[in-house]
């Protein structure tokens, strides 16, 4: 095994060189889908909270069933 560095054509260059473009313009577009994920989440959970009536308040207040209850021997 040699030290020595192999020289480096101008055709690898450019090569390389698209690779690490396209590799930023892929990382900058998910980074972008992931911001647009997240505000829509929030802007959608923040228009259902304003859109409550008073029923949604109490719409886990209905009558418990038997089989809710454990079973004893």
């Amino acid at each position: 095994m040699s030290t020595e560095n192999e020289p480096v054509t101008p055709g690898e260059q450019t090569s390389e060189r698209k690779t690490l473009r396209f590799i930023g313009w892929f990382s900058m577009g998910m980074a972008v889908a992931t911001i647009g994920i997240y505000v829509g989440y929030e802007l959608r959970s923040r228009y259902k909270f304003k859109r409550r009536t008073p029923y949604d308040f109490y719409s886990n207040a209905e009558s418990q069933t038997a089989n809710e209850f454990g079973v004893g021997i």
